[in-house]
């Protein structure tokens, strides 16, 4: 595989609103992001995502894009990028930004120049269509609840929006619309930026002509992504994106690719696939069904197999990009740790084995100090459309109110989303100014000020990984070489050999309370990292204590 100036990088992912507030209005933004610069470079990342900062009306936080060239107000100005990327660039690091392409705000120009004329050139823009027989032309539900089918005012057609109704789908049939959304790539790339993580992209291929799916819920509707498993021939306009734009500029991509199709990998993040990458989405997708409510508590057993079966599909096709954690997704650690379980011995054991699978590592803001999902005090504290919508469906199943709100707790994607912990001062050192969403009230303990004076916190721990990581004698290995599952049927054991040029390494983590054995393959070398003081090994054999993460040279 031809070598690529990303392959083994370390990538962070900023949601901006919530990052770090440079104004002192409670609102993250641009010139607070550049202020932590100096931050990232020690901790030793290379790669930068930053959530929208497009103009839009927010509705859903930025993904609903109102003008593509503009920068939100909340956020900065255009000036403000330009010198984020420039100063980013000075420290040898490199900015992506997110690409929101399969749909855009009711609010963007296109679209309000489609509800004046639906007939029109804007008109075909979007999926515009008319009830036939009094029946609206399919049954897909949309991502945040509802029919997918909105009406266009004083008219009798309707328009498509797969996620909130003020987010109309763009119409990836029409080659003109295509066109621009092209031009609008480049310009971002010939401004600076390295590449694009590019948002919700399976969903532009439709299954054409619409047709019903069995209802899935007593709402009538059956969920939109049925259809995207029936849709075929994405790859072509997935082909004409990247040659009319990212190879131009040997960017860097990350594809949010859910539902994998037989032979999907190859197509996406091969030698000349459509990304240079894609997210290991199988983690975030363990034990949910759908609904809150239906959802499994994952299991160290039910992890380890999902990132496993990951790795084995992908094998050295190409490079995903993993994540215990993102704006989408609660808290990782409190989502894969059991809560009686959860610690800092355990939140490093997490982090030491997702970290060195391979592919490229990624750490959303604030998971590298350990942050937690809060508890909110009522429904109403709570600002994401979808934890809103997850919420009354849980109420109308028949679940109390404090049922629902623990729903909300463990899954709503606003534990992600609360201000990052700097330090124990008033609002986690995050703003002056109260913040646009509560802070966790667990800032005074878990905090990165804390962590940087204890040389033994989780956030040291994270530079050590990025240590090992990028150390010369094993970058090699952790970047191209085999992962190779290890003592696999053993219980409560992830473990894991990277296999590279004369270097083997095995990584190990006790996912329990209670102490075990594990059988050595080979003799140890030296032991590379450890998160406790102590480590037994005697021939042949490991004894691991509770949560208990080692790498070691074979």
């Amino acid at each position: 595989m031809e070598k690529k100036w990303w392959m083994g990088k370390v990538a962070y992912q900023i949601w901006p609103k919530s990052f770090a507030d440079g104004n002192g209005d409670g609102i993250g933004d641009l010139e607070g992001i550049i202020g932590k610069l100096d931050y990232l470079k020690d901790l030793g990342i290379d790669i930068i995502w930053i959530s929208p900062v497009y103009q839009s009306p927010l509705v859903d936080q930025g993904y609903d894009i109102s003008d593509y060239y503009a920068i939100n107000p909340v956020f900065g100005d255009l000036e403000t990028m330009d010198r984020l990327i420039a100063e980013a660039k000075k420290r040898q690091m490199y900015v992506i930004m997110d690409l929101v392409v399969n749909h855009c705000s009711d609010e963007h120009p296109w679209f309000q120049e489609a509800l004046k004329d639906p007939e029109g050139e804007y008109g075909k823009f979007f999926y515009i269509e008319e009830k036939k027989n009094g029946k609206l032309p399919c049954n897909w539900r949309s991502y945040f609840g509802g029919s997918v089918w909105e009406p266009i005012p004083g008219t009798n057609k309707y328009y498509l929006h797969s996620f909130h109704k003020k987010q109309p789908d763009l119409n990836w049939e029409n080659p003109k619309m295509r066109q621009e959304i092209y031009k609008m790539m480049n310009w971002w790339l010939e401004r600076g930026i390295a590449g694009f993580r590019i948002d919700a992209i399976i969903n532009i291929k439709k299954k054409l002509p619409y047709k019903d799916y069995e209802p899935d819920r007593d709402d009538g509707l059956a969920f939109v992504g049925k259809m995207l498993d029936e849709a075929e021939g994405i790859g072509e306009f997935l082909e004409e994106m990247k040659h009319e734009t990212f190879e131009k500029y040997d960017a860097f991509t990350v594809g949010e690719v859910f539902n994998d199709k037989p032979g999907a990998v190859e197509e996406f993040i091969g030698e000349n696939g459509h990304f240079s990458s894609k997210f290991d989405f199988g983690p975030e997708l363990c034990g949910k069904h759908g609904c809150w409510y239906k959802n499994e508590t994952v299991t160290p057993e039910m992890y380890k197999e999902v990132i496993f079966d990951s790795q084995e599909k992908t094998g050295e096709i190409g490079f995903l990009s993993n994540i215990i954690e993102n704006h989408d997704e609660p808290r990782g650690v409190s989502r894969f740790i059991p809560q009686e379980d959860l610690s800092e011995d355990a939140k490093k054991a997490l982090a030491c084995v997702y970290f060195f699978l391979r592919g490229i590592p990624f750490i959303f803001q604030g998971q590298e100090i350990g942050m937690e999902n809060c508890h909110f005090p009522d429904i109403d504290a709570y600002d994401d459309i979808s934890t809103l919508d997850d919420y009354r469906v849980c109420k109308e199943a028949g679940y109390s109110d404090e049922e629902a709100m623990e729903f909300a707790y463990c899954f709503s994607r606003d534990n992600a989303r609360t201000p990052v912990q700097w330090s124990d001062e008033e609002n986690a050192g995050f703003s002056t100014h109260k913040p646009w969403i509560m802070v966790n009230p667990n800032y005074k303990t878990i905090n990165l000020k804390s962590q940087q004076q204890d040389e033994t916190s989780v956030y040291h721990f994270y530079k050590k990984l990025i240590s090992l990581y990028k150390d010369e004698a094993y970058h090699d290995t952790f970047t191209f070489g085999k992962c190779i599952p290890y003592a696999r049927e053993q219980k409560n054991l992830i473990a894991y050999e990277r296999k590279g040029e004369g270097v083997d390494l095995l990584i190990l983590a006790n996912f329990q309370k209670e102490p075990q054995k594990v059988t050595l393959p080979a003799k140890c070398e030296k032991v590379l990292l450890n998160n406790k003081d102590e480590l037994r090994i005697s021939e042949g054999e490991i004894t691991l204590q509770g949560y208990q993460a080692v790498v070691i040279r074979m």
